[in-house]
């Protein structure tokens, strides 16, 4: 069976809102899919603070690869973890003044005038893997469309091969025409990996196109429950 990556139990983290984030369990498996409806853009960033190991919970247990987050006491060792993570967010900075292919080579150079030729072997396969035109690379991302923009953040964080990629409302800042492509790029991308993920989503339609597990936060208990007729999973 699948080593379990990351793991929360009876989690609890007040956050100044109507009541504190509650996450009864949840496991997430080398390789499985999973979205999460139920949370807003400010309890989706607390998530992921939280699965990172940027904030610790009040209550409860966060395990992400095998060692609980309150145990990381050591900045290095904070950082080692944090690189196992793939970060989808618009919260990630993207450099408007400089082209898709710069904002992509970021992760490996701060050389980019020009890019050295084996970075921009890396910036072309990460193009091509989440759906990125090779015409789109010379552009400033200043220009580019609101779909290439969540493409460059997939692309940025994809680069650097984490076991674990987290998304938070990736599609939010889309038009509507836009979201099954870019969907149909994000599940591409995960499943050609091999890799685990998260994606906290408002839009259940989105949800079941990218992920194999569906669950809906329940906020007074913390539970995370699947529609019905899907697979029960938690717990296993």
């Amino acid at each position: 069976m699948n080593p379990i990556l990351l793991q929360l139990r009876d989690v609890e983290k007040d956050y100044r809102g109507l009541r504190p984030l509650r996450i009864r369990a949840l496991d997430v498996r080398h390789g499985e899919s999973v979205a999460l409806l139920g949370f807003d853009q400010i309890t989706a960033e607390l998530f992921v603070n939280l699965v990172t190991g940027a904030v610790t919970p009040d209550a409860g247990v966060v395990r992400a690869f095998g060692q609980s987050t309150s145990e990381i006491t050591d900045a290095d060792a904070w950082l080692a973890s944090l690189d196992r993570f793939g970060i989808l967010s618009e919260r990630a900075v993207l450099l408007d003044q400089l082209t898709v292919a710069q904002n992509l080579a970021v992760p490996f150079t701060l050389e980019l005038a020009p890019i050295p030729d084996p970075v921009m072997a890396n910036v072309r396969r990460l193009s091509g893997e989440v759906g990125i035109h090779g015409g789109e690379l010379e552009r400033l991302v200043a220009t580019v469309t609101p779909s290439v923009r969540a493409r460059v953040r997939l692309a940025r964080a994809l680069a650097l091969d984490p076991l674990i990629l987290l998304a938070e409302h990736p599609n939010a800042a889309l038009p509507a025409d836009d979201v099954a492509g870019f969907a149909a790029d994000l599940s591409r991308a995960i499943a050609t990996r091999r890799i685990a993920s998260v994606t906290l989503t408002a839009d259940r339609t989105f949800a079941e196109a990218i992920a194999e597990h569906v669950l809906t936060l329940q906020p007074a208990t913390g539970e995370l429950k699947a529609r019905a007729g899907w697979r029960s999973w938690l717990g296993r």
